[in-house]
């Protein structure tokens, strides 16, 4: 990343924190306690920290996303892989994908709630929903979108189906593949957060709750931090990973 580029990134928040701390220094919102200045919530942070309170519900938090994302999108990479390549398979299972596609993951929260109870697998298995669609999706779009005159020439050069799949098609539909991974990515902490914030007494969700019936508004901002900076981490490593992985085939 070259200066200018790093500047255009950085300038942009260091110019809304500063109008944030001078804004809320001033006392120009109607309520200064329901706005601290940001100085104060960097302060509630390293205090969080230090005792201990937001390391464990971000650990909390982080263990459910990474394995329901993890289950969540290798199921949808090996469905839509399967629909993709097999017209049996997207007619077996399309008509149950496209009906089910629609409903947000979140509107599954209260049946999985009498289906499993209130425990760990409940996040799990919201995040799992959010992940799963659009990753298969994803990878059908991109299996779909392959010129078939690859297939051909490798089917003539005396490849095997399950070398073309392995070296042909899933090689070329990677980009279609990780826009669903970085799609998701963010998608799991959202549904993660609004999962606990519901029925988890665990987690950056509960800790967002059990500070609004504290009206904490500095836990709360720190919260969202906490959330806004995994969703950018996990989209900016699956833009590296795509890099890494398709430069070759570009």
């Amino acid at each position: 990343m070259n200066k200018s580029s790093f500047l255009s990134g950085v300038l942009p928040v260091l110019i809304l924190l500063g109008l944030w701390e001078t804004f809320a220094r001033l006392h120009l919102a109607p309520s200064s306690f329901f706005f601290p200045p940001f100085t104060e919530v960097v302060r509630e942070f390293f205090s969080l920290a230090a005792n201990g309170v937001l390391g464990e519900n971000f650990l909390s938090s982080l263990i459910r996303v990474l394995i329901g994302f993890t289950a969540g999108s290798l199921c949808g990479f090996i469905i839509g892989t399967l629909m993709g390549w097999k017209k049996v398979a997207a007619n077996a299972f399309g008509p149950v994908i496209s009906l089910l596609y629609p409903i947000p993951a979140l509107g599954w929260l209260p049946l999985l709630m009498l289906w499993i109870g209130i425990n760990e697998l409940l996040p799990i298995a919201i995040v799992f929903i959010a992940c799963f669609f659009p990753v298969c999706y994803n990878t059908i779009t991109g299996i779909k979108g392959i010129d078939n005159n690859y297939i051909r020439a490798a089917r003539t050069l005396g490849a095997t189906e399950w070398y073309i799949l392995a070296y042909v098609i899933i090689p070329l539909a990677l980009p279609n593949i990780f826009t669903g991974l970085r799609l998701v990515s963010g998608m799991a902490w959202r549904v993660i957060i609004a999962a606990e914030m519901v029925a988890i007494p665990t987690g950056i969700g509960s800790l967002l709750m059990q500070a609004e019936s504290l009206v904490r508004v500095d836990i709360i901002i720190v919260c969202l931090i906490v959330l806004s900076v995994m969703c950018f981490i996990f989209e900016r490593f699956f833009i590296y990973m795509e890099h890494k992985m398709t430069v070759r085939w570009r």
